[in-house]
């Protein structure tokens, strides 16, 4: 039962750390980037399986991406549930 919770609270961090990455992609977004950057290249690889499969289901509003939005608010759904799911180990 102990490495089950140790698990919950592992993919709660993974989960955070993947919504941070989407935030700061989105802000990254808003400035000129050079896309050979090695950190740059680092956080769209993390954060573009994320990203990819909503850009096919959430429509561009004008000129905005809000696919980032969209992920975040999943991503923090995701972390209420596995949240849940620890308090009903612990």
């Amino acid at each position: 039962m102990f490495q089950v919770i140790i698990l919950i609270n592992f993919v709660s961090i993974l989960v955070q750390v993947l919504s941070f990455a989407v935030f700061i992609r989105a802000l990254l977004s808003w400035f000129p980037v050079k896309p050979d950057n090695p950190l740059v290249v680092i956080l769209f690889q993390i954060t573009e399986p994320v990203l990819a499969p909503l850009r096919k289901v959430v429509p561009m509003v004008g000129m905005m991406d809000i696919t980032p939005l969209v992920a975040i608010i999943v991503l923090q759904i995701v972390s209420g549930l596995i949240g849940q799911l620890a308090y009903y180990y612990y």
